[in-house]
């Protein structure tokens, strides 16, 4: 009996709609061969993330193992999925396989981040297979709201398993390839041991819509809109892009795109010969020229992101061009969860102007990119595998993905980010836990989130900061009173004095009292000065702050 196993760990986007990164393995417990699916970000918010600018999966558990790491597999180019690789791959350093358009946007992402963008291969759709240790991999299409999204067909000693990738049941989707159920069908026919499916809305009980259906209503909006239209989808929606500027060109609209980002994808899609027929644009600059009622603008920044063009025009203008009263604004697109507040702060200021602000409140201007619940149990019949692992969402969506296949007969499970899965047997079995967490892009940094700097810049929000500085000489005795500077802090307290008045007399009063052996030994006497500097603000403030205490020691000559 073969002691091999099957194994199958997410370290990103199982419990969350972001960062997604699944690991599998083959071979004797401890020495598999391993293969990743997939290195994306999620986004950071002011909440619990203040000041980052992308979060990643941290990959310290294979890292360790990178001797066994055969190679990247990336499914498509949304950020979710792609949008790491450059910022981590010199952390593992193996070949990066993807289709023609997505590896386009990798490599791309790799010379951003100062990486050799050589190291990502362009791989063929099925039947051009890859031979990767114990793994034969296959890349088959698969319809999703930008051009060659693919799942994929992995082939093991222990049986055959399919990672959908993120699909819809579009089969019109104008831009990109069709879902195509008879080649979805004759996968499963080969038999197909574990399914680990796209879960994101699997809550809706409606079967999907086809992108098709949006061209009729929006090209309807355009041709009734009064003065300029703004639209704002995701970046990588190509198809969307196409379907807003037709709609503005049979409207009589000049289109102009604005957005490093909305610019990248369409500019790489045309090199790759997907993006055909699409309406010529114009810049910002002639934008200027053209009047309101024939503009349309398409930009960036459909989930609240602050300096993307949406946000921008929102607080005044971007680019030389604004928005006033009897304009039109559309959010084409969806808002993923946790991005409300950031997108509602964008409406309201806009509203604010006289802007009317259109959403997909009716479902008339914005079709999702993943399957919905009747679309779901389509692949389940389709492939029908032994096993269904739920992945891409939250615990909730997982969970119920999880009941629909238990109710249909295959053996589910929930498997979160840090579970090993044996999936060898007949049943999928939860056997390890690993330890997993997030890596911040704080500036040009990566920095780990046990590093301590999110933790301090939270707790700077949330009770501010005190800066105190203390002169001793050589006797241990002061030069001169203790002085506080404070942020983030109101300048007077409950005693109607000023604060930092109150605290320096506080800290003169510590340091005249306090016995030789504290004033001569640094910890204990910035121990003792920041206790006694947050117990005059709680007192004064009701708040803790962060204390900075800084004790500078002359010596004479």
């Amino acid at each position: 009996m073969s002691k091999d196993r099957l194994i199958y760990l997410p370290l990103g986007g199982a419990g969350e709609v972001g960062m997604n990164a699944y690991v599998f393995g083959y071979g004797p417990k401890g020495r598999e061969r391993l293969i990743l699916v997939d290195l994306g970000v999620t986004f950071s918010d002011m909440d619990s993330s203040p000041g980052v600018d992308l979060i990643m999966p941290d990959l310290r558990w294979l890292e360790d193992r990178r001797d066994r790491l055969e190679a990247i597999l990336i499914t498509h180019a949304h950020e979710d999925h792609v949008g790491a690789l450059g910022h981590m791959w010199h952390k593992l350093q193996v070949p990066v396989y993807a289709r023609d358009f997505t590896a386009r946007i990798a490599r791309l992402k790799m010379q951003d981040a100062g990486q050799d963008p050589a190291q990502v291969r362009v791989v063929g759709k099925a039947p051009e297979a890859l031979e990767l240790g114990p793994f034969r991999v296959q890349f088959f299409p698969v319809a999703h709201s930008l051009p060659e999204a693919s799942g994929l067909i992995i082939d093991t000693p222990a049986g055959r398993v399919v990672h959908s990738g993120d699909f819809k049941a579009d089969q019109t989707p104008c831009v990109g390839e069709a879902h195509d159920p008879d080649m979805l069908a004759e996968i499963g026919r080969a038999g197909v041991k574990v399914l680990l499916c796209d879960s994101t809305n699997v809550m809706n009980p409606d079967a999907g819509r086809s992108e098709a259906t949006l061209i009729e209503p929006i090209t309807q909006l355009m041709r009734d809109a009064k003065g300029m239209v703004v639209a704002t989808t995701f970046a990588s929606n190509v198809a969307r892009l196409k379907t807003l500027a037709l709609a503005a060109q049979d409207a009589g609209r000049s289109v102009c795109l604005m957005g490093r980002a909305m610019l990248r994808m369409t500019q790489v899609a045309t090199e790759a010969g997907i993006l055909k027929d699409m309406p010529s644009t114009i810049s910002p600059e002639a934008a200027k020229d053209v009047p309101r009622e024939n503009l349309l603008l398409i930009v960036t920044g459909s989930q609240g992101e602050r300096r993307a063009a949406s946000a921008q025009l929102a607080r005044g203008n971007y680019m030389g061009l604004s928005m006033k009263e009897g304009d039109t604004f559309l959010f084409s697109s969806m808002t993923i969860p946790g991005n409300e507040r950031e997108v509602g702060r964008i409406v309201n200021s806009l509203s604010a102007m006289g802007v009317d602000v259109l959403d997909n409140a009716q479902r008339r201007y914005h079709v999702s990119g993943h399957a919905n619940r009747p679309d779901l149990m389509q692949m389940h019949d389709l492939m029908k595998p032994q096993m269904l692992i739920p992945i891409h969402g939250e615990h909730r969506m997982m969970r119920e993905h999880a009941k629909l296949g238990l109710a249909a007969g295959m053996r589910a499970t929930v498997v979160p980010n840090g579970s090993v899965c044996d999936l060898t047997g007949e049943a999928p079995v939860l056997v390890d836990e690993v330890q997993t967490g997030r890596i911040y892009l704080d500036g040009s940094r990566l920095i780990g989130a046990m590093d301590g700097v999110i933790r301090d810049r939270l707790r700077m929000a949330m009770g501010g900061h005190v800066f105190v500085t203390l002169i001793l000489d050589d006797e241990n005795e002061s030069l001169g009173a203790p002085w506080a500077e404070i942020a983030g802090l109101p300048p007077e307290g409950r005693s109607g004095r000023m604060l930092n008045e109150v605290i320096e007399d506080e800290l003169e009063e510590f340091v005249g009292r306090a016995g030789h052996k504290i004033l001569a030994d640094d910890d204990k006497l910035n121990d003792g000065l920041r206790r006694v500097v947050r117990q005059v603000v709680m007192e004064e403030i009701g708040k803790k702050p962060e204390v900075t205490a800084v004790v500078s020691r002359l010596l004479s000559e």
